[in-house]
């Protein structure tokens, strides 16, 4: 017997766990700044109240970062014993990454601490780099993720270094990234697919040259300066939820006007898309990092498929 797969379509829930003897599976698409601990939370209150089990277990198959989103698999009862399996399978991403700069956390978290030269980027040379990357190879994770570090989660390490390194950012992402070489492991991971969606090149601020760009940042914040260009930094307080993580800033960088590319990669569980981003900037002599990221699909669960975590908990009420 299987788990419950609970869609838009499903009929509503019993209030009895026991007629679920698989347990319950909820793919969701994982709202915008939310961790996927915020998304547990959500969930597991409304499941609670619904089968009136204060003990009932709640989990999910395959992190999500913060300033990611897409495909979430929740599982519920003794679903959560099908976790391992499910984050087993492929994944598919669609990733909006920028060239000419880098970030310590090879993301938006983090502000631009290094810029390189750019011109010579474009729709062809992003497209000739892409087989490179074809077929199995050693990533090393991004140290402000959420791999285990001798029991320590490698991002509480990464959040330290950078805050104990008052230096300059240059000297900041090179002590980050010995430390990542130091730290973690190499892992063998698989990309089958790879395909460049669209290219954009040299935006003005406020374009982002594709319909399907992430999340715009929420307003408000702060400014920073790299190299005489002023950017902003969203502020915790203005999230675009109530519930998304007040610990995660993020930096507009449209004002940069830098080229820009979305791809989609298909690739085996444990690879880190921000990882692909910066090894792609290396490997075109531009430096890189990841500014949009949608899990469009977790083994057989496809996003479009997914319902947002107000649905799920209608479902649950």
């Amino acid at each position: 017997m299987e788990a419950f797969i609970l869609t838009l379509d499903s009929a509503p829930l019993t209030r009895d766990i026991a007629d679920y003897p698989e347990g319950i599976i909820i793919p969701i698409d994982k709202p915008y700044r939310w961790t996927s601990a915020d998304v547990i939370r959500k969930v597991k209150y409304a499941a609670i109240r619904h089968f009136g089990k204060k003990n009932l277990k709640v989990g999910h198959a395959g992190t999500l970062d913060p300033l990611a989103t897409g495909v979430l698999l929740v599982c519920i009862g003794k679903a959560t014993k099908l976790a391992e399996e499910l984050q087993s399978h492929d994944k598919e991403y669609v990733a909006g990454v920028t060239f000419g700069a880098t970030t310590p956390s090879y993301d938006l978290e983090k502000e631009i601490d290094r810029f390189f030269p750019h011109e010579h980027i474009s729709a062809e040379s992003v497209e000739n780099a892409l087989p490179g990357f074809i077929g199995e190879q050693d990533q090393i994770a991004p140290l402000f993720s959420a791999k285990s570090v001798d029991g320590v989660r490698a991002y509480e390490l990464a959040r330290k270094l950078y805050k104990a390194n008052s230096e300059s950012s240059s000297e900041q992402n090179s002590e980050l990234d010995t430390a990542a070489e130091q730290l973690l492991r190499v892992s063998k991971i698989n990309i089958t697919e790879l395909e460049l969606l669209n290219f954009a090149m040299g935006l003005a601020s406020g374009e982002s040259g594709f319909e399907n760009r992430a999340t715009p940042l929420a307003a408000g914040g702060g400014t920073h300066e790299v190299g005489g260009v002023v950017f902003k930094t969203a502020s915790p307080e203005a999230e675009s939820t109530n519930s998304a993580s007040s610990r995660i800033n993020v930096t507009d960088n449209s004002a940069l006007g830098l080229p820009r590319a979305e791809i989609r990669m298909a690739c085996s569980k444990g690879t880190y898309v921000r990882a692909f981003a910066r090894d792609l900037g290396e490997a075109l002599g531009s430096g890189a990092h990841l500014d949009s990221l949608q899990r469009s699909r977790s083994g057989i669960f496809r996003v479009e498929n997914a319902l947002s975590v107000e649905e799920a908990i209608q479902k649950l009420q």
